[in-house]
């Protein structure tokens, strides 16, 4: 991608590019960690939380760095600078306090993103309602006004989808999370609503693995497939009740990449999804607008009784 198409910086992604160059210099230098704390008389866990953009690293920490590892050239040296002053930037999640703020910076930054879910819609494509009822039905308590805090967040990442350049989101959803009634039958008519509609957007693909699949390597997992522009490494995000993973080792990233690819080829087409999302969709609006017919029905009666009467 060329640089001008680039989406625009990430502090996280910024911090995790910064360290992955300084990570590739002292390799080049056959150094370790150790040794290289040793020279900069600091602890060896600092220079690894450099290295994995844990830790943001100053203007001095560059420097040194640079003169240890031997990078003389002026260009070389200010665009580790501007690295390390760019992961220090704050970024517009960071003022919501986030448990998954990481998360948010780093699809901030993505170019692409390949996401398989097997109980519910993505966070990048719920509507309001669904998302203020996955959070209302969490396994943390929020205080009042935190959960409209969330939901504001997930609705304002959707722009990444229509930003330029897009986010490229290819969703992979086990049929079960569209027949899972998250906030109701009227939630959930609105929310496959949505799919549908988002899903016209050249950015973005929807497919669906249906029931008649049988069993596949993702039943009881979920995991997004990250990608970024320039020497920032791609990497796997997978979440559990325990807490959030992130894959960077090739061998990992290469593992889900074979696995996503084969959970495509189970799944529909995108226009075989969509048509079965709608499909679906009816059956959530039919038991949204059921009471109202039965109303009629049981008022139909009545009339008719009266009139024989």
């Amino acid at each position: 991608m060329p640089e001008a198409r680039r989406p625009p910086a990430s502090p996280t992604v910024r911090r995790r590019e910064l360290g992955a160059m300084l990570r590739g210099l002292r390799n080049e230098r056959g150094l370790t960690v150790d040794q290289v704390a040793a020279e900069l008389l600091c602890s060896p866990s600092k220079v690894s939380r450099l290295e994995t953009g844990q830790r943001g690293a100053t203007l001095r920490d560059v420097r040194d760095l640079c003169n240890l590892y031997g990078v003389t050239e002026a260009a070389d040296r200010e665009r580790l600078m501007t690295l390390a002053r760019e992961g220090k930037q704050q970024g517009w999640w960071q003022s919501y306090d986030l448990d998954y703020a990481t998360y948010v910076g780093l699809e901030e930054a993505a170019v692409a993103l390949s996401y398989y879910q097997s109980s519910i819609v993505p966070g990048i494509l719920q509507t309001r309602g669904y998302a203020r009822a996955v959070h209302e039905r969490g396994f943390q308590e929020y205080p009042p006004g935190r959960i409209d805090e969330h939901v504001d967040v997930r609705i304002h990442r959707q722009r990444l989808l229509t930003r330029d350049p897009p986010l490229q989101v290819t969703v992979v959803l086990d049929e079960a999370v569209l027949h899972r009634e998250v906030g109701g039958p009227a939630v959930m008519s609105e929310q496959l609503q949505y799919l549908t509609e988002v899903a016209k957007l050249p950015s973005v693909t929807i497919q669906v693995i249906p029931f008649s699949a049988g069993a596949h390597p993702a039943m009881d997992s979920m995991f997004d497939i990250l990608e970024f522009a320039g020497s920032a490494p791609s990497l796997v995000y997978v979440e559990g009740l325990m807490g959030w993973l992130y894959l960077e080792r090739a061998p990992d990233i290469s593992r889900y990449v074979r696995v996503f690819e084969l959970l495509r080829s189970l799944a529909r087409t995108p226009k075989e999804s969509i048509e079965l999302i709608l499909e679906i969709q009816a059956r959530h609006n039919d038991r949204t607008t059921r009471p109202e017919r039965v109303v009629l029905k049981v008022a139909s009666a009545c009339l008719v009784v009266i009139l024989r009467e």
